[in-house]
């Protein structure tokens, strides 16, 4: 727990509501202070959802300070379970309320006697997990409730389906892409033949959870949520899963031959390679534009990586291996899922980094310079600062990444995206040198706005009309040189002659 103006995950309330809010019929309550209950609109506005259960706030006042929480919360829970008859009710403190130390789970005891629904406290430790870890442990909980409440009413059928198939886990609210990422993740089961059991928890119903052994084995596209559930299921039903993100044409390769390889343990015997082949010779259309001439302009480019753990080593793998980009460096802030992430990139980027913190992230773009920034919201504001195209390629992220045309990050039809945003990323640069001819938009104004420098030299209205001169996609880089120039050499003001002097001694 920490104080910030900004994280990377957020805290690990956000991670239960994302998931209580994905179910159908699922009711959330949140115990809490006025200030923590933004969830609601946070996702009406970025999700543009029309129906979608609200999180209901029991606030913490003074009155609850003085007399105790317990009434009130139990109160909430019995009045929601009679108004919207819900078929869960799940309750979760913030890290804020959780400071008062209350037995929740008494009083989660004492409401459950008393409604229809079933109720349930997020077993989730506020002050050493976060958003992502949350949403997890949460989800992983929810599904071991229900299977255990099927085994006690001996209604649990381990009969495993007719056909091959599969259950998806992990696709829920507020996730980078998900939606279109679940159109053709359907599609792609549909193309193996593979019937698809059950999809949680986005828009799935907590009755039908008991249902989940029936498939063959589960599928989880992003390591930050289902994880946890999939082992739970591998652990108890010897189900086997596939945990490889199929971003790009590599992993989607490893993917199909990984559920091959499954379905013949399974004595299911079937042979995609040829799928594998025409999908990617003729549907896919980023390998054969990775060879163009078009792509030959991304020769010597480079570009650093960095997002959530599934995205960024995806990412990199993609930039490296498909597209022959040199990756500086890739990081991560899953600080929990760095083993892994390091394993995946170790060998693709001369460094790799672990940290949440945005400003050691903004540092490393400033002092690498890359041609281009593949990262989160954050990443595109310190790219805008340093005049340097970025690629959103994960959360967090602002309602721009929420589209409403289909813009699928996984499967073949993602590949076109990805290798879109790529060519895109790296020939902003130009298109700034072109506006810039041609009377575009004004960059005047923004030209001093780094953070590669750290100095206090200052630019004379000569030199920074000269500066203008230069051409946009170079004229980042001119300027932090320079910079660097007149701070070795002791100059406090950076006049026309030490630009110039500065062009001589140094590379620009």
């Amino acid at each position: 727990m920490k104080l910030a103006y900004w994280m990377y995950a957020g805290p690990a309330h956000i991670g239960t509501l994302r998931i209580a809010s994905s179910f159908k019929n699922v009711h959330a309550i949140m115990h809490a202070p006025l200030g923590d209950d933004y969830f609601n609109v946070m996702r009406s506005m970025l999700e543009r959802d029309r129906n979608f259960t609200p999180v209901t706030a029991s606030i913490v006042d003074r009155h609850v300070l003085a007399r105790g929480s317990q009434e009130k919360v139990i109160n909430n829970i019995a009045r929601k379970d009679k108004e919207e008859k819900p078929d869960l009710v799940i309750l979760t403190p913030t890290c804020t309320s959780s400071i008062l130390q209350e037995d929740l789970s008494n009083f989660v005891q004492r409401a459950s006697l008393e409604t229809e629904s079933d109720v349930i406290l997020a077993d989730v430790n506020h002050y050493r997990v976060n958003e992502l870890q949350a949403s997890d442990r949460t989800l992983e909980q929810i599904v071991t409730f229900y299977i255990d409440k099927a085994r006690k009413k001996k209604t649990l059928d381990l009969r495993k389906t007719i056909k091959p198939s599969v259950n998806i886990i992990g696709v829920l609210s507020l996730g980078f892409h998900h939606h279109h990422d679940l159109v053709d993740l359907k599609r792609l089961f549909n193309d193996l033949d593979i019937e698809i059991n059950q999809i949680i928890p986005e828009n799935a119903s907590v009755s039908e959870l008991s249902k989940l052994p029936k498939a063959w084995f589960n599928f989880v596209p992003y390591r930050e949520a289902g994880l946890s559930t999939a082992e739970f299921l591998s652990k108890e039903f010897n189900m086997p899963f596939v945990n490889i993100t199929p971003m790009g044409l590599l992993n989607i390769k490893s993917a199909v031959q990984r559920i091959q390889a499954i379905l013949l343990q399974l004595n299911c015997h079937r042979n995609y390679d040829d799928y594998i082949d025409l999908q990617t010779k003729y549907v896919s259309q980023a390998a054969w534009f990775s060879r163009s001439i078009d792509c030959q302009n991304l020769t010597g480019k480079t570009a650093i990586v960095f997002g959530d753990s599934t995205h960024a080593a995806a990412m990199t793998k993609i930039l490296v291996k498909e597209m022959g980009i040199h990756v500086l460096w890739s990081g991560t802030y899953c600080i929990n899922d760095q083993k892994w992430f390091r394993s995946e990139v170790q060998e693709l980027c001369e460094k790799i980094v672990i940290t949440d913190d945005h400003n050691i992230i903004g540092d490393m773009i400033a002092k690498t310079e890359p041609n281009a920034i593949f990262g989160t919201q954050m990443e595109r504001h310190i790219g805008k600062r340093l005049n340097i195209p970025c690629g959103v390629i994960s959360s967090p992220v602002h309602i721009q990444n929420f589209p409403l045309s289909y813009k699928p990050f996984l499967g073949y039809e993602g590949t076109n995206q990805i290798a879109d945003l790529i060519y895109n990323s790296f020939t902003l640069g130009m298109e700034d040198h072109l506006l810039d001819l041609f009377g575009g938009h004004d960059t005047t104004e923004f030209l001093t706005d780094t953070l590669s420098s750290g100095s206090c030299v200052q630019w004379s209205s000569e030199a920074l009309k000269e500066l203008t001169k230069i051409p946009g996609f170079v004229r980042g880089k001119v300027k932090r040189n320079t910079e660097k120039f007149a701070s070795a050499n002791n100059y406090n003001i950076i006049s026309l002659e030490v630009m110039y002097e500065a062009k001589e001694k140094v590379s620009n």
